[in-house]
């Protein structure tokens, strides 16, 4: 972290400056230091950087800001930047040996699913879903050969919500890392690490860039898993899929507006949210800032604030689901979320064969715009015939 901050400052405080590089011309704007390769000193030893693939001020700057975010300042936690949130997640799961199992959440982003049941089961790595917002259900759910326990809460595209500590918990007492995917909820909103869990995932493409125009995952560990962390270290520099440079600055630009956009986006969400409920042509809106979310308790327990992602389903067919999405002027009919323009998404269509998501389920991001014009974009593509 830039060692000009101090963990007794405000988050807001630390989101702007903790990812800072100063260099020797007092460059108000950090650098983007571009080189592969870095000279040793003079008398042949290492300098902080060696080659790129290790390590690069950027992406440095970057790991230690979104750990001491995470982390709320603890000293030993570390960052971890990768190529892309699945590249994150392959970079746990590429610390399992054969034999391991991994216990996923039954609404897990699909990219992980995959992930898990395509490269990873053909190595020997075995898993199980479960219901994550049933904490007993997950304690039956536990084996001796369980190795990592994943949540994510809220989840994609269900806003199921995971009691975070009672499952860390559980984790610990069956000797596993618990593992939670923050994505949506971003350190602005929830602090997993702070609840007892082990790490904290993002794609860092969402909240953390903030502007979709930037690629990445990230990985925050807490303090005390000395051999995660140099599990993890191996992967980054044997394994290679790490970020550039530039995707790093892109992504330590993000954090600094990543406070004002969260709360302002998830203000908006929690209006729309409350208009959609009460819409003719909508028969369910799942947003755990409403009352009538069955993790509501929990949500208000562990978060700030519901956050600025919420789905719904249409009233009538998929084909009624998809042509609202296909009617909306404001609202962009597109894949991801976390930006400043606010994004429609007909989830089923995206996640193709064998998705369990309902097919009038429509995914709405929400982002920047005047919270009115929102509204009126949604109504007139509720009415769309």
């Amino acid at each position: 972290m830039n060692p000009h901050m101090t963990n007794d400052l405000h988050f807001d405080t630390r989101s702007v400056h903790a990812a800072a590089i100063h260099d020797e011309h007092g460059s108000v704007a950090s650098p983007i230091i571009l080189s592969t390769t870095f000279e040793r000193n003079p008398d042949g030893t290492f300098r902080d950087h060696l080659y790129s693939r290790y390590s690069n001020p950027n992406r440095t700057a970057l790991e230690a800001a979104v750990a001491n975010l995470e982390s709320g300042g603890d000293a030993g936690a570390r960052g971890y930047a990768f190529a892309s949130g699945l590249a994150a997640s392959a970079a746990l799961l590429q610390t399992l040996q054969s034999g391991d199992h991994v216990l996923l959440p039954d609404d897990v982003y699909h990219g992980v699913f995959a992930q898990v049941q395509e490269l990873f089961t053909p190595l020997g790595i075995t898993f199980s879903r479960v219901d994550m917002s049933n904490s007993a259900a997950v304690a039956n759910a536990m084996r001796t050969e369980t190795k990592i326990v994943w949540m994510e809460t809220p989840s994609n595209p269900m806003l199921k919500i995971t009691d975070i500590a009672a499952v860390a918990a559980i984790a610990r007492d069956g000797s596993a890392i618990s593992v939670c995917d923050n994505t949506w909820a971003t350190p602005v909103l929830q602090r997993p690490l702070a609840l007892g869990c082990d790490v904290v995932l993002h794609s860092a493409t969402k909240y953390i860039g903030g502007h979709s125009d930037v690629l990445q995952g990230v990985l925050a560990v807490r303090g005390g898993c000395d051999a995660l962390h140099e599990k993890l270290t191996r992967v980054q520099m044997v394994g290679g899929a790490v970020p550039s440079p530039f995707e790093c600055w892109l992504a330590a630009r993000g954090l600094m507006t990543m406070p004002v956009r969260v709360r302002a986006q998830a203000a908006s969400a929690e209006q729309i949210a409350l208009w959609l409920s009460e819409h003719p042509a909508v028969e369910r809106v799942l947003y755990p800032g409403l009352a009538t979310h069955p993790g509501y308790d929990i949500a208000k327990r562990q978060m700030s604030h519901a956050g600025a992602m919420l789905s719904f389903m249409v009233r009538g067919s998929g084909e009624k689901a998809m042509r609202t999405a296909c009617s909306t002027t404001i609202f962009t009919h597109a894949t991801s979320l976390g930006a400043v323009e606010s994004l429609i998404e007909h989830r089923a269509s995206v996640e193709g064969i064998g998705s369990t998501t309902p097919d009038t389920l429509l995914r709405l991001s929400i982002g920047l715009e005047h919270t009115a014009d929102l509204i009126a974009d949604l109504d007139r593509a509720l009415a769309a015939k």
